[in-house]
């Protein structure tokens, strides 16, 4: 279809194709079906489940307390077409055809929905015993691994290395987690916030190792760059995650830095017609002055509201929200809010060494983001002040016997 032809279609009429089964995925088709959009939407995934979420598969899928994950979506209700174990392969803006392994896919609106996938560590390429933890095969595959309460060595301690460690040490499996920094999270809290995280892991009996570089794996063992050798039933690597995107090489979608969609602030890329949401993309903020790429379910969720209500086109909708986040891990529930990159005073409320306390960072006298561990009132007030844009008074912010929404400034907040 020509461009020309795709503009004359009416905007409630046309073909939307989804790239990508995930959250971000069927939450835009659902935001379409929602805002009244009544034009043919498919939805092409390339694993051949129905279409799940991912949060259980790290907690109760793992344990053996879930069989899977789907989510509770009528897509035939909806009239939403599924297309499962179809793989993109790759996108032909100037005919508006996606390529998939079944053939190609004609659309009007194309939307980039392909989310992350977890980087793996050099040199473990079939080597027995290694394991990801992102899908729901993985998921199944490392359920038995637990029942049989292997030795289990974690590479990583960040937030899926400490989640997994949780489910492990349930499961009565012995675990060491291995980290090449010199702390947990090194790559999303500064130290002063990480450090007190460290003794989760004695406490719930797992091991830590900082500072540790795995130079090998074997079957059977981990070799560290010391010389160390753990015994090692099973490997479990959790180093991050980028965004699913190498299938758009030389369709001229525009990449970023670390592979992801370059999207603007209404979500649309720079080709006509696609937008891109979740994982996979970045977005201009102007709350925080900077491009943002955020790995996690609430962004994933939020996202596709945005894009549905551009497709329509009856609203101008921007998208910058608070990101947010929370994880359970070690017995703890920790949630964050916001982005702290920019903030130039940090503030505890609480004890650290205790089982509930949060930190709040400020840029001025504005809140900018908070990490709030067993605190979940804080958090919840803290975001909406986030939102807000409100100053505040940093002794009240300090005393975490005060409501945080009661430690605001008398004066509004500037721009």
């Amino acid at each position: 279809m020509s461009e020309q032809t795709a503009q004359e279609t009416p905007a409630a009429q046309r073909r939307v194709v989804v790239v990508g089964a995930g959250m971000a995925g069927v939450q835009t088709a659902a935001a379409l079906r929602d805002q009244g959009f009544r034009g043919p939407v498919t939805v092409i995934g390339a694993e051949p489940h129905q279409p799940y979420d991912r949060p259980p598969l790290s907690k109760a899928v793992l344990l053996g307390k879930a069989e899977g994950s789907a989510f509770d979506v009528d897509f035939e209700a909806l009239g939403v077409e599924l297309r499962l174990g179809c793989e993109a392969l790759g996108v032909r803006p100037a005919e508006r055809e996606l390529d998939t392994e079944a053939g190609p896919v004609p659309y009007d609106v194309l939307v980039l929905a392909t989310g992350a996938e977890p980087i793996t560590l050099p040199g473990t390429e079939g080597v027995p015993g290694v394991h990801l933890l992102r899908t729901l095969d993985d998921a199944e595959r490392l359920r038995p691994v637990l029942e049989r309460q292997h030795d289990i060595v974690v590479v990583g301690a960040g937030w899926i290395g400490a989640e997994f460690a949780t489910a492990a040490r349930l499961a009565g499996c012995a675990v060491t987690v291995v980290e090449a920094a010199d702390r947990p999270l090194a790559g999303a809290l500064p130290a002063e916030v990480a450090a007190p995280m460290a003794a989760w892991y004695a406490d719930s009996g797992t091991e830590l190792r900082t500072h540790a570089r795995v130079q090998r794996v074997e079957p059977g063992a981990v070799v560290l760059a010391d010389g160390t050798r753990l015994p090692a039933g099973a490997v479990v690597v959790g180093i991050g995650a980028r965004p699913a995107t190498g299938w758009l090489a030389g369709s001229g979608v525009e990449l970023g830095a670390h592979g992801e969609v370059l999207a603007d602030a209404r979500l649309r890329t720079g080709v006509a017609d696609v937008y891109a949401v979740g994982d996979c993309a970045s977005f201009p903020s102007a709350r925080y002055g900077e491009r943002l790429l955020i790995h996690h379910w609430d962004n994933a969720l939020q996202g596709p509201r945005t894009v549905a209500a551009n497709i329509l086109g009856e609203t101008d909708a921007v998208y910058d929200p608070v990101p947010y986040f929370w994880s359970e891990q070690f017995g703890r529930f920790v949630q964050y809010a916001g982005h702290h990159a920019a903030a130039d005073r940090l503030v505890w409320r609480g004890d650290p060494t205790g089982p509930a306390w949060t930190v709040c960072w400020l840029r001025g006298e504005r809140l900018v983001a908070l990490l709030a561990v067993g605190r979940p009132r804080d958090l919840a007030q803290g975001r909406r002040l986030i939102e807000a844009g409100r100053h505040l008074d940093p002794e009240a912010l300090a005393d975490p016997a005060r409501p945080l929404k009661d430690a605001t400034a008398d004066r509004p907040a500037t721009p």
